[in-house]
């Protein structure tokens, strides 16, 4: 029987790493290392805490990141996608309101390719969620230059790297309340347990301004990578500089090592699929978190 445990911070190395090796090319793309590693702008105490773990032994077969209170976003190990009875056991701890996963209540659980565990819960009556659309490009060949200057970011562009993040997806003023706070978060994902999988990249217009930026994590050798965040500021969209970051992005995981650059968008924002497209990602078919009402 799978037991859920809650890890502590010394464990997120292992976690990681676990993670990494759960990526495989042609696989459904699950949770990340990567995905820890920016939830990791929290500090490394507080992304523990909201991890939760399943083990036999010492063995971990499922890993689950409760991003907010209500949403856990799951991977479970390569070989046990359809194992029936580590899923009963996952549903059990997720349907249990006394099982540290969720409260009861409304609830989403995005896990993707855990194919026994989604029947199980659409059996228990869950309902489909929003769409997704994950897309991939094939790192196996050589990748453009980028129609931009794009640099790493070190230590001293995090007010420029988390102002140009904070326009595109929140749009109001950037105080300086905001900059001491995000800019410290920002210090701490890139210093942090997941800061040597990560390579955080500023994008330059052809006047010297900084105007997107992105994260891209690795894996691992031969393994694909991810995006996540990419950001173009709010002033400067719509001037092909989202293509060029994320081409930028998945030229930086190939000089990583890995084997492919991937990224998930919500299908209903056409606009960052489309630019991803123009990136020479491919899409492909869409997925679906599952929901509980109640």
């Amino acid at each position: 029987m799978a037991q859920l445990t809650v890890p502590q911070a010394s464990d997120l190395t292992e976690i990681g790493n676990t993670l990494g090796q759960w990526q495989s090319d042609g696989a459904p793309i699950h949770l990340h290392p990567g995905d820890l590693g920016w939830y990791s702008l929290r500090g490394a105490e507080t992304t523990a805490r909201d991890l939760r773990v399943w083990r036999t032994g010492g063995d971990i077969l499922a890993v689950g990141l409760l991003d907010g209170a209500n949403l856990l976003r799951l991977a479970v190990h390569p070989s046990l996608r359809r194992d029936d009875s580590l899923a009963r056991d996952i549903q059990s701890d997720i349907e249990s309101p006394n099982a540290r996963v969720f409260a009861d209540g409304a609830a989403i659980v995005e896990a993707r390719g855990a194919a026994a565990l989604c029947d199980r819960l659409t059996e228990s009556g869950w309902a489909t969620d929003e769409p997704w659309t994950p897309l991939q490009r094939d790192l196996s060949q050589a990748v453009e230059a980028p129609d931009m200057t794009v640099v790493t970011a070190s230590a001293g562009d995090a007010e420029a790297w988390t102002s140009i993040h904070w326009s595109a997806f929140r749009g109001t003023p950037y105080t300086k309340d905001d900059t001491a706070k995000f800019t410290g978060r920002w210090r701490t994902m890139s210093t942090g347990p997941f800061s040597s999988r990560a390579r955080n990249l500023l994008g330059y217009d052809n006047s010297g301004l900084p105007v997107a930026v992105a994260t891209v994590w690795s894996a691992g050798p031969s393994r694909p990578g991810l995006l996540e965040p990419v950001a173009v500021h709010r002033d400067h969209q719509g001037r092909g500089f989202g293509k060029a970051i994320a081409i930028a992005a998945a030229k930086n995981l190939q000089q990583m090592g890995s084997s492919a650059a991937s990224v998930a968008a919500e299908s209903a924002n056409t606009g960052a699929v489309a630019t991803y497209v123009a990136a020479g990602f491919i899409p492909h078919a869409e997925v679906r978190d599952l929901r509980r009402e109640r």
